[in-house]
């Protein structure tokens, strides 16, 4: 067999194995291994006394991938953003937040879902994982929206839906990961991720709006708030707002000249000074370890699948999937614009059985070539390109889409991690439950990435300046 068959060969497994139940850093891993053994002896004409040399050979490949690749600088951003919105939950920013929130948006149908929408917003906009988002606003929202009489299951989806915002919203860590895979700018990346963040909680809050006013008994609003009352409220919620201008102050120097420090370096000051700010808001010991605990489960549970997956990844370099299916695609008779969205049907579909994080590790490798070939090339200018906007450009354009479509695996049935998380922090609401609420969603994500297609200056506005 040539390399692009076994290369083929050993994807079709890796994808019905993770169908089956594996966790995909483990069956990413044991595909990439058993693909290298493959080539390695495939060389050798299946020689069964070359065999041994070919494993050897394959594990010693395999062995270097987890410390050259994990080890990168640009990675260290994941733990420290994890901990930012960590520290802010155990500290007691989050229900400030949404406090501040309820009593400025309450007043409008749907007025409380409106506010945890907003909330998360802001809540992401100090952690990097869409997990630890839903957690937190289980546990303080969806309290306060029973009690005015929502549906529990739609109160839930509101919750599992807002959290995907981390996803976009900086800092994010799949928007870090993307970057890594793609060798892509990463400061430029996150600051890219504001204002289609933005755009999406919008387009949440119209859906919920629209909805109470078609279903009158479906959201009710909260009134009662004074001017005062709303104004007194905004100075809690403002050290989250603080410590995402520190963060966004140090890396792009908004004065202009050079930036102060790298991302990695701004999200760790970011940390420091929402450290400060909790111990100063009563945090003690316990909360303190337990935000440390929560920290290196989700960032340990990061790492190992960007490991396993990318054994994976240097599995398909020798077998020149990427390349091969670059030429497929531009060798297609279809509009380029036309191709992108039946690439991103596909990630859709995808996410109704992976994890956002696996899926573009797993797909990004071969899709990512594809979609630069189908602009043009890496150097492109926007002049020459297919898609109006040069290669760097299109690089961070197509990495909002792609993240955005991984939100929704967060959301997907049978698989949507938000859901599950949602959906285990409250004892009344079952997964089924929470994936029935989350389902009017669907729609507001199709429109928002309809927008972000159509209006690419969404997206390539804010990295232009950097």
């Amino acid at each position: 067999m040539e390399p692009i068959d076994i290369g083929l060969a050993v994807t079709g497994i890796l994808f019905v194995v993770v169908l089956l139940g594996m966790r995909v850093a483990f069956a990413a891993a044991l595909a990439g291994l058993l693909g290298l053994i493959w080539i390695f002896w495939s060389k050798k004409g299946y020689d069964p006394q070359e065999f041994g040399w070919a494993l050897t050979v394959a594990v010693k490949t395999a062995g270097q991938v987890p410390h050259s690749k994990v080890a990168s600088q640009a990675l260290s951003l994941i733990p420290t953003f994890i901990l930012i919105g960590y520290l802010a939950y155990y500290a007691g920013l989050t229900r400030a937040l949404f406090d501040a929130a309820k009593k400025w948006f309450g007043w409008l149908p749907g007025g409380l879902a409106v506010s945890t929408v907003f909330a998360t917003a802001g809540f992401a906009a100090v952690s990097g994982a869409s997990v630890a988002t839903s957690a937190v606003f289980a546990r303080i929202a969806i309290p306060e929206m029973l009690k005015i009489g929502y549906d529990k299951r739609f109160a839930a989806g509101v919750v599992a839906a807002g959290g995907t915002l981390a996803s976009l919203i900086p800092p994010s860590a799949i928007l870090v990961i993307y970057a890594i895979i793609v060798e892509q700018d990463v400061g430029k990346l996150l600051l890219a991720g504001f204002v289609p963040g933005m755009v999406s909680a919008c387009i949440y809050a119209l859906l919920i709006v629209a909805l109470a006013l078609a279903l009158p008994r479906f959201g009710p609003a909260v009134r009662g708030f004074s001017w005062g009352q709303r104004f007194r409220a905004l100075p809690k919620a403002l050290p989250i707002l603080f410590v995402v201008w520190t963060i966004v102050f140090f890396v792009y120097n908004p004065f202009g000249g050079d930036a102060w420090g790298t991302p990695t370096e701004g999200g760790a000051i970011g940390a420091f000074v929402i450290f400060l700010m909790a111990i100063w808001h009563g945090m003690r010991w316990p909360q303190f370890k337990d935000a440390l605990l929560e920290t290196a489960k989700l960032s340990a549970m990061i790492f190992t699948i960007i490991w396993g997956v990318l054994i994976y990844v240097r599995f398909l370099g020798f077998a020149d999937l990427p390349g091969a299916f670059s030429d497929w695609i531009t060798g297609l008779n279809h509009p380029p614009m036309l191709t992108l969205v039946m690439i991103l049907l596909a990630y859709a579909v995808l996410g109704m059985f992976m994890d956002a994080i696996g899926m573009l590790l797993l797909t990004l490798p071969v899709v990512y070539p594809a979609v630069m070939a189908l602009n043009g090339g890496e150097y492109v200018s926007a002049a020459d390109s297919a898609f109006g906007m040069s290669g760097p450009m299109c690089a961070i354009w197509f990495g909002i889409l792609v993240v955005k479509m991984a939100e929704l695996c967060l959301i997907t049935p049978p698989i949507g991690l938000n859901c599950f998380v949602v959906a285990g922090v409250r004892d009344d609401l079952t997964v089924q439950d929470v994936f029935r609420g989350v389902s009017p969603f669907f729609v507001a994500d199709a429109i928002t990435i309809a927008v972000l297609i159509a209006v690419p200056g969404i997206v390539l506005w804010l990295p232009s300046f950097a």
